[in-house]
């Protein structure tokens, strides 16, 4: 019988694929249990597991490693839906949270918020969200200013450059508040070490609206990338589309900075990866973004508490130090992928 890895990526069935990945899923959340910084050994934790661990070692175990587990889990799905549907609705494989302005804007809204006497531990999830539609909306802006608000690759460079302009100004906020210098030091390298869960409660029912605004675009987004003519004479609108699309996404996103800091090309590994694995539509995609996320964030943070013992390497430049490599891929392929 021939494996299904062997058929051409957009004839595999997604549902042999979207278990696989299940499995692969559950497999790094119990090494996300088992591995880590410290004393407790693999085999402590899986003792600990079975019921049969000290008070330290279930605290270890059930508090420590479970909640950066379980933020990990919804940190990659909240990125990895986000990536795909600016993707998307660019129509571009580059277009990316942190390229677009939309991480860069959510971290500037956090900043100014510290600046004006809050804390890291005090700060609503609405901000980073705000935040973040306001870079999409920059973004998209600056595009129709040069009347090439369709043009994909006018729309990630203005990204680009209005990303490193909200950076320069975050930093030049912080160069003169050495109070929200030091509350945002550890926060903005990007981490699900020592986060709050009572945050990743807030930003449950913002992930449901975003949810529910996927459910509403997944259909029109596979018409739209056929050609805004085609999507027009299907019944559907681009533009209100395109709306929908940007609010998903600045939820997501503000949500996954204000949990865990900005994570660094979570948002481009994940639906690359996963139109690898089965093929360009946008429904196709996103289904195998749910795990895919998950399982790229959890695997890092993994790695990060191995490689630097006994301290731990920030999620957020491990990342990184994966993502660039994917980022120089898709631009020195000899035929840059479009969807």
């Amino acid at each position: 019988m021939i494996s299904w890895f062997s058929l051409p990526a957009a004839q595999r069935p997604l549902f042999a694929v979207f278990v696989s990945a299940l499995i692969l899923l559950t497999l790094c959340c119990i090494f996300s249990l088992l591995l880590g910084a410290g004393g407790l050994s693999p085999t402590a934790s899986f003792q600990t597991l079975l019921g049969n661990g000290s008070a330290d070692a279930e605290f270890t175990v059930f508090h420590l490693r479970a909640t950066r587990t379980v933020i990990g889990l919804f940190i990659g799905l909240m990125l990895g839906i986000a990536g795909a549907l600016m993707q998307s609705v660019a129509r571009n494989p580059l277009a990316e949270p942190g390229l677009l302005g939309v991480s860069a804007g959510s971290s500037l809204a956090v900043a100014i918020t510290l600046v004006l006497g809050a804390s890291t531990a005090t700060l609503t999830v609405g901000v980073a969200q705000f935040g973040a539609l306001l870079g999409c909306l920059c973004v998209l802006g600056v595009a129709r200013m040069q009347g090439q608000q369709n043009d994909p690759i006018r729309l990630v460079l203005a990204g680009a450059a209005l990303s490193s302009l909200l950076l320069a100004v975050t930093s030049l906020l912080l160069l003169f508040d050495q109070r929200a210098a030091d509350e945002i030091r550890f926060w903005v390298t990007g981490s699900v070490a020592g986060r709050d869960t009572n945050t990743l409660l807030s930003v449950l029912p913002s992930m449901l609206v975003a949810g529910l605004c996927v459910l509403y675009a997944a259909k029109p987004l596979a018409s739209l990338a056929l050609g805004e003519r085609v999507a027009i004479g299907l019944g559907h609108k681009p533009k209100r589309i395109r709306g929908v699309v940007i609010f998903a996404v600045a939820l997501l996103v503000g949500g996954a900075t204000a949990i865990a800091g900005p994570v660094a090309f979570i948002g481009l590994v994940v639906p690359f990866t996963a139109r690898a694995l089965v093929g360009p539509d946008i429904r196709r995609t996103l289904w195998l973004c749910l795990p895919l996320g998950p399982i790229i964030v959890i695997t890092a943070d993994v790695i990060s508490r191995l490689v630097a013992q006994p301290a731990e390497m920030p999620l957020g430049v491990l990342t990184a130090v994966v993502g660039a490599p994917v980022l120089l891929l898709i631009v020195r392929s000899r035929r840059l992928p479009t969807l």
